[in-house]
Parts: C-alpha cells; structure tokens; sequence
C-alpha cells in the first residue's frame, strides 16, 4: 500500500477527470467542466452565476462566459432575476437536464464497472468514500474555511 494516499487520490481524480472530459467531447461535444456546470445547476435548483461561480470555484465572468456558450448550445436557460439587479437565475433546458441524467447514469455504469474490476467492494468504496466528504464538510463548516 503506498504510503501518500493524498497524492495517489489525486492522480485517480485527475486521470477519472480527463476520462471523462474526453469521453464528453466525444460524444456529447461538451468538455467535462461544463458539464460539471450543468450538473450543478441541477443540484443547486435555480442558482444565480455567483453561485455557480462559487460553487465551482471561479470567477463570475467565466461563468458568464461559460453559460452563455451552454445557454447557446440549447442546455441552460439564463434569465434575469425578478427581484432585480443584474443577478441572472440558471436553469436546465430538457435537453441540458437529459444530458445530465444521461451522463450521470452513464458515468455511474462505468465508475461501479472499474471499481468492480479493482476487486473493491462498491458498496464499501461508496460508504468509505462519503464519510471522507462528510467528514470533510464538517470539519470546513466548523473551521468556517468553506
């Protein structure tokens, strides 16, 4: 067993990251990163770009930019905040919203495919791998780093 677990989780994100962004453009014509957007405007509801931006982790005008580039392909509908102001409200279109249910399924076969032939448990790696995330949050929430 390798001794830096920390750095062997990041090759395995790194390597399941470019998997998938290249698995997307193929087939999807969509790079893994807005493809993560569209995830989470799902998971978010009806976010705003400020949210998404910092949800994600960057700055608003690449979100804007970004959306604008999806909200063009026909996956995400941006619109104005009723309450005013220059908020824009993100929202999936059918197609954004089946492009996402569909990937994920897909991602999920796939995922639960590698790890059966790792020889893991996939109940057991799932049950491991969200008490690391919970176990994360808490301790962010409770430092306030978030």
């Amino acid at each position: 067993m390798r001794q830096n677990l920390s750095f062997t989780l990041h090759v395995l994100t790194a390597r399941l990251d470019r998997a998938a962004d290249r698995l997307l453009r193929a087939e999807h014509n969509v790079s893994y990163r807005r493809f993560l957007a569209l995830t989470l405007v799902k998971e978010l509801g009806t976010p705003t770009q400020r949210a998404l931006a910092d949800t994600l982790g960057v700055t608003e005008p690449s979100v804007s930019r970004m959306t604008a580039v999806l909200a063009e392909d026909g996956l995400l509908d941006v619109q104005p905040d009723p309450a005013g102001g220059r908020r824009k409200l993100l929202s999936l279109t059918e197609e954004g919203d089946r492009l996402v249910t569909s990937v994920q399924r897909d991602f999920e076969k796939r995922f639960a495919k590698l790890v059966a032939h790792s020889g893991v448990p996939y109940g057991e790696y799932a049950e491991q791998t969200e008490r690391l995330l919970a176990t994360l949050d808490h301790l962010w929430t409770e430092k306030g780093t978030r």
